[in-house]
């Protein structure tokens, strides 16, 4: 396992980014399969059963953005440490993770348990859904312990440039959720049918058993870190080092959730035509941030390492690798969807000829700018690595909130475009962001930050 602990303050930077981009990009994908197995079970239930777990999502993203966050900062920490070459603080920071997490994740889950029945109410579940949905979102909650704490192992292991372990652990999760879902949603021998709640449960199995994987592998040591109890005594100095870099991470996600619940909101005034469009253009987005996420978070890994052997020279050069590879990549992708959009969109809604317009339309429209997100995505995690995870807090808000919605709601509210000026605003609002990511990269402030944080990173074991 220590042989796959990279140091990536050397060799080429090429080799790098793909060593650790290719197994996150797998990883992503393989626990996005966990909806899709989850949605096909469900969907032998009935409509309401899907229509249960569907209206939960948004507030259940919300809440693991909330937390998810907090861990893209332990895994700014470590491998700043990594890069240092201190394992005495690798391990310390890991521990203090662990930790930090554990007590963040049992307030979220007590959160989620206790508050489902108001929270399902809130969002709208109607009385033909909502005990399901309850049921679906208690026991969901009860998880997030398990949840989180495979997140901080995975943010950990990224820290140290160890990113295959993590992501043979998410399919051996996924295989056996394809197994425990219709066990425990139908029910078979001593093992009642569970229902919608079912669902939950598998997945809580499943992360249970990553997450105690995860943690024997922790303390044990033999992966390049060791945690220990001993370690995680308050250390209130180092508390606030990792939420003055989570806490920006954990806005930044929960503004991209919030925003993504607006804008369905906005598209929901047009009719169901449009919905469906947008819908399955979104789902083409989401298909695009994976690679493109994926690459971010290589990013802040090469950076972070970087940035902590002092190495700031190569951490900009890995980003502006990163912007390129992002830029040129997805605009390629985002070529090719723009040809054969009519042809997705005839596969996801064969009968319906004014969906498969108007979802075509809302590609290529959007498509040629998937280079320009892809940029801004590599910017991000620049920003992260180098322990400025407030431009990329600043940058989403940007995007979504200043740029996104208001233009959108303009475009189709108050011009002839209608429901098209939705698909301009995504276009619009990516080259604007992006343009402002890269400006801001390229002044150098982030190099300046950067500095300070390698100081900390240097600083003595303890």
């Amino acid at each position: 396992m220590e042989s796959k602990n990279k140091d990536y303050t050397k060799g080429p930077i090429l080799r790098g980014l793909i060593q650790l981009a290719v197994p996150i990009i797998l990883a992503n994908i393989l626990q996005s399969a966990y909806q899709l197995i989850d949605t096909f079970w469900l969907g032998r239930l009935g409509a309401y059963a899907v229509a249960a777990v569907s209206l939960s999502f948004p507030v259940f993203f919300l809440i693991l953005s909330l937390g998810a966050g907090i861990t893209i900062g332990a895994t700014v920490i470590v491998s700043q440490h990594k890069g240092a070459q201190n394992q005495r603080q690798v391990d310390y920071s890991s521990s203090q993770s662990v930790m930090i997490i554990f007590f963040i994740s049992t307030i979220l889950s007590a959160i989620g348990y206790f508050g489902a029945d108001p929270l399902m109410r809130l969002v709208g579940a109607g009385p033909e859904i909502l005990d399901e949905s309850i049921a679906y979102f208690q026991v969901s909650s009860f998880g997030f312990i398990f949840l989180f704490m495979f997140f901080v192992f995975q943010s950990l292991m990224r820290g140290i440039g160890n990113v295959w372990l993590p992501m043979f652990l998410v399919l051996g999760t996924v295989f056996l959720n394809l197994i425990l879902d219709p066990l425990f949603i139908f029910g078979y021998g001593p093992i009642p049918a569970y229902g919608v709640a079912g669902a939950a449960w598998s997945s809580v199995a499943t992360q249970g058993i990553s997450a105690v994987v995860g943690l024997i592998l922790l303390f044990r040591g033999k992966i390049g870190i060791r945690i220990r109890i001993s370690d995680m005594k308050w250390d209130y100095p180092w508390i606030r080092r990792l939420f003055r870099i989570g806490f920006p991470a954990s806005l930044d996600q929960s503004t991209r959730a919030a925003g993504l619940t607006v804008m369905v909101m906005l598209v929901t005034s047009f009719g169901s035509e449009v919905v469906a469009a947008y819908g399955v253009g979104a789902r083409i987005l989401s298909f695009i941030i994976i690679p493109a996420l994926g690459l971010s978070i290589a990013t802040t890994t090469m950076v972070g390492q970087n940035v902590g052997a002092m190495e700031i020279q190569r951490a900009e050069k890995t980003g502006s690798l990163s912007s390129k590879i992002a830029f040129f990549g997805l605009t390629t992708v985002g070529m090719i969807l723009f040809i054969f959009a009519h042809n997705i969109l005839a596969f996801f809604v064969p009968n319906d000829p004014e969906v498969i317009r108007d979802g075509a339309l809302f590609i290529r429209i959007m498509a040629p700018s998937f280079g320009l997100l892809g940029v801004q995505q590599s910017m991000t995690g620049v920003f992260n690595g180098a322990g400025f995870t407030m431009a990329s807090l600043l940058i989403s808000v940007l995007n979504l909130w200043i740029l996104r919605f208001p233009l959108a709601y303009i475009l189709s509210n108050n011009t002839s475009l209608g429901p098209e000026g939705i698909y301009w605003a995504f276009p619009i609002s990516n080259l604007l962001a992006a343009l402002t990511a890269f400006w801001y990269y390229r002044t150098g402030e982030w190099k300046v930050r950067a500095r300070k944080n390698a100081k900390t990173s240097k600083e003595p074991t303890l």
